[in-house]
């Protein structure tokens, strides 16, 4: 399972970084997503990474905010989020899985995911 971290809490408009650790996983073809599940809603996919390819998926909310990426010899995926919003507040998980594409795996594969690890719990006070 990965694990999530970096979370807090920021004022509207601010930044964090949350770090996604995967001790023991090899980032050969997989690919690795952020998602998070505020109070009341249903888990949604926020950013997902190819990590052969590098490409990259985001969900519309979070485009031009939110960047990923991976660091294939940690075997870490990162999330920086910038110009944080209150709707931005979650917990956000990290997950992953090999042979898919980053679009693929953040519109549909996730959802075959049936363990989560511990996530980051992300609030924006307004």
């Amino acid at each position: 399972q990965l694990q999530a971290s970096g979370g807090g809490l920021v004022q509207t408009g601010g930044s964090l970084r949350l770090s996604c650790s995967a001790p023991g996983l090899t980032f050969d073809d997989y690919a690795i997503g952020w998602f998070r599940q505020a109070p009341g809603k249903e888990r949604e996919p926020v950013s997902c990474i190819s990590t052969d390819d590098g490409g990259t998926y985001y969900t519309n909310s979070v485009k031009g905010r939110f960047t990923i990426s991976s660091d294939n010899a940690k075997s870490t995926v990162s999330l920086q989020m910038t110009y944080l919003k209150p709707e931005d507040t979650a917990i956000y998980y990290c997950a992953a899985e090999s042979g898919y594409q980053s679009t693929w795996y953040c519109q549909n594969g996730w959802r075959l995911n049936k363990k989560w690890g511990r996530g980051s719990q992300v609030t924006v006070s307004s």
